[in-house]
């Protein structure tokens, strides 16, 4: 009988309500945003993490930070997000 391999995991999930949440769209699907830039203000979230944004109590974009690097990160949403698209210009980055 093969043995299951059930590590334990420590992702922790960062909540942040739409008119807190400043990003950058990079990429897009369906005119939603499905690829998001933004600062990183926790120092505990790292890569693997989850981003939640909030618009009220409805999840607007649910994604895994991929990659944390000199104070942004990334999250990608690709099927569910309703978050709205932006431009680098709505942001200084």
């Amino acid at each position: 009988m093969a043995e299951q391999n059930n590590p334990m995991s420590n992702s922790q999930t960062l909540v942040i309500n739409k008119p807190d949440f400043d990003y950058v769209t990079i990429d897009q699907t369906d005119g939603n945003a499905s690829v998001v830039k933004f600062q990183l203000m926790n120092p505990s979230i790292t890569t693997g993490d989850v981003l939640v944004v909030l618009d009220g109590s409805d999840v607007i974009f649910h994604g895994m930070i991929g990659r944390v690097e000199d104070g942004w990160a990334t999250a990608a949403d690709k099927t569910g997000s309703s978050l709205e698209v932006t431009f680098p210009s709505e942001i200084d980055i």
